[in-house]
């Protein structure tokens, strides 16, 4: 059932209010009350927010209709004046609160009925382009609190890179093999590092701009996720057992391999990261016929309680990280991704004991 508009009426004269009132709702409209304040106007849109509000401006009370209605803006309510008042002093202020619409009294029930309908119409327009300005607020910020992280932390493994190289160029000959493949495998394990954000800001590039499309393929899920798992095995610490486990048909799964490897090189990744001390860390699958599920477990040192709410936001990180080294932006991404495919993401995590992602994907 479709709710009524609601709408409050303004208006110190009462038998021409209460005849308004009547008009309205014949029109398929709820009228919420009939004040005739500007405080008591303010008070019940405090208290019960109408969707729109009909205005005279001469009002009994210390405030009139047009400084009601400039306090009314905070509330992003439409207000629509009928006045008899008409002069251009007053058309000038009532103006500059911005009206969704200006009636002169006496006004017939049919321009009352086309300016409401038109101001509602406009109201929810407006409601929409504004909320697109806020989310493009939002992925700008995001993008450039990215990009700033990003600048910060690509400056320290350069550094060392040109240290490195420096140091091989300089002292090749005195340089025992043992030292060298040292400096070398630090100059690969930072570039790997410095891979992973540049390519998580492209990531956060194509959520931005929306185009972090789908396209789904027919792939076998065990032979990938065994590939995947070979990948982490050169940087897993020594301490870390990765193991694999499949339960059903996974052969023949419809998924897209970019989003899903995205997902779960992040998830492995940070399985790793954060298990300092070592332990096992497996990748769990579960084929169903119109499932697929996708477990990863950690021993490693879990997030607090407060943390998991604020998880998949932007730039967030758990108060237990200490040193460890990340952007905050790897599980949001890892989040519009599985929205992308359909599927949904929880998790489950006990400081010092480990954490549990599970990722559920339809099989189309």
């Amino acid at each position: 059932m479709t709710q009524l508009k609601k709408i409050l009426i303004v208006e110190d004269e009462l038998i021409p209010a209460y005849d308004l009132s009547d008009n309205l709702e014949n029109l398929g409209y709820s009228v919420t009350g009939i004040v005739d304040t500007g405080e008591a106007a303010l008070a019940q849109v405090s208290k019960s927010p109408p969707d729109l509000i009909l205005m005279d401006i001469k009002l009994r009370g210390q405030i009139n209709g047009i400084e009601a209605a400039a306090k009314i803006r905070d509330y992003d309510i439409p207000v629509i004046y009928l006045t008899a008042f008409s002069d251009n002093v007053t058309l000038k202020q009532a103006t500059l609160t911005t009206p969704y619409g200006y009636l002169t009294k006496p006004a017939k029930l049919e321009d009352i009925r086309t300016t409401i309908a038109i101001a509602l119409s406009k109201h929810e327009e407006d409601a929409k382009f504004k909320a697109i300005l806020n989310e493009e607020k939002k992925l700008n910020e995001l993008k450039s609190h990215f990009l700033a992280t990003v600048a910060h932390d690509l400056r320290t493994p350069l550094t060392s890179i040109l240290i490195s190289l420096d140091l091989l160029q300089r002292y090749d000959e005195k340089l025992t093999e043992a030292k060298k493949s040292k400096h070398f495998e630090l100059i690969q394990t930072t570039i790997r590092s410095m891979a992973e954000q540049l390519e998580e800001l492209l990531w956060v590039n194509q959520v931005e701009l929306g185009k972090l499309s789908c396209h789904l393929e027919t792939l076998d899920a065990i032979a990938f996720c065994q590939e995947l798992l070979e990948s982490f095995q050169t940087t897993a610490d020594r301490n870390c057992e990765l193991c694999f486990n499949s339960q059903g048909d996974c052969t023949k799964i419809n998924l897209d391999k970019a989003l899903l490897r995205h997902i779960l090189n992040n998830l492995l990744s940070n399985a790793i990261k954060y298990s300092p001390d070592g332990g096992t860390i497996s990748l769990n699958l579960i084929c169903e016929p119109h499932q697929v599920t996708f477990r990863t477990q950690d021993q490693g040192i879990g997030m607090p309680p407060e943390y998991l709410a604020k998880l998949f936001q932007p730039f967030e990180r758990a108060t237990n990280v200490g040193n460890i080294k990340g952007t905050g932006i790897g599980l949001y991404i890892v989040k519009q991704a599985v929205e992308q495919l359909k599927g949904n993401i929880s998790v489950e995590s006990q400081v010092g004991v480990g954490t549990t992602f599970t990722v559920t994907l339809g099989n189309c």
